[in-house]
């Protein structure tokens, strides 16, 4: 694998990760459209490694108050007055969907619906329903929540305040997630959705959002770091140490400025986006 190719695809995989716009689906786009060969479980695990560690360390203060709580928790047996730790727990449970869904149909996914056709459709239909959650996300709020949620996010307490995120939400949140395992959904988009549909303002989603991914990224990292184990596949190291430098950068800046940029402007440009995407693709097919 040439430097130039290490560079773009970890730009693609830094730049798309955690926007709404399935990072899967340009993961496959841009090697089709250059006709790269396939690049390898060994850089593939290298890109999701840095976007991983981009976010914990975004968020470690917060992580380190959920661990705080969640350590809590288990040794007095209690959530009470324990905010981080019920929002630890929430985290891990909101997780089980996805986790359970990967090992029953990890099969199918990887053989079966990693289609351009799949993905086209994908990214316009699940753009479409980010468009409606956000459009009317008041009206979802008034639903649920009778009044607009706090907008301070979901993992910090600094104030002792935490969002009012309810086992509800969490639920629907973590079915949703299990979606993203259809190539072209995005995990951020539709995590975000959810929560938008259940109340949470867009900051509070998002977050809540990202939060979730460190759960996963773990799961998904430790899974393949089983499959990398049981490979004997040549590692060349430069555009592998390059590629991961680049995502994992890439990758934190895209997380700061989405955070900044959705407190005033709407999902409207990421649906235009991903309908437009999605066209492409199914043009394509």
């Amino acid at each position: 694998m040439g430097l130039l190719q290490a560079v773009i695809l970890a730009l693609v995989q830094g730049v798309t990760e955690f926007l709404p716009i399935s990072s899967s689906a340009h993961l496959i786009l841009v090697p089709y459209a250059a006709d790269w060969p396939d690049q390898g479980l060994a850089f593939d695990v290298a890109l999701n490694t840095a976007t991983w560690l981009a976010v914990v360390l975004y968020f470690r203060a917060d992580l380190a108050r959920l661990a705080r709580g969640f350590v809590r928790s288990i040794a007095l047996k209690s959530l009470e007055g324990n905010a981080s730790g019920r929002l630890a727990w929430m985290l891990l449970i909101a997780t089980i969907p996805v986790a359970v869904a990967g090992l029953v149909a990890h099969d199918a996914v990887s053989n079966s619906l990693r289609s351009l056709t799949v993905i086209g459709w994908a990214s316009i239909l699940w753009g479409l329903l980010l468009y409606v959650s956000d459009k009317w996300s008041d009206k979802w709020a008034d639903m649920w929540a009778g009044r607009r949620v706090d907008p301070a996010d979901p993992g910090r307490v600094e104030s002792g305040e935490v969002l009012e995120i309810t086992w509800r939400t969490v639920i629907v949140v973590g079915f949703a997630q299990a979606l993203a395992l259809i190539p072209g959904t995005s995990r951020s988009g539709i995590t975000i959705t959810a929560g938008l549909f259940m109340g949470l303002n867009r900051t509070s989603a998002a977050r809540f959002s990202f939060l979730l991914a460190v759960v996963v990224g773990a799961l998904a990292g430790a899974s393949e770091g089983v499959g990398l184990a049981g490979a004997a596949t040549p590692i060349e190291l430069q555009p592998l140490i390059v590629a991961f430098c680049v995502a994992f950068g890439s990758a934190y800046l895209t997380i700061h400025l989405f955070l900044q940029l959705i407190s005033s402007v709407s999902m409207t440009p990421f649906v235009i986006y991903r309908v437009l995407l999605g066209l492409f693709l199914l043009s394509l097919a």
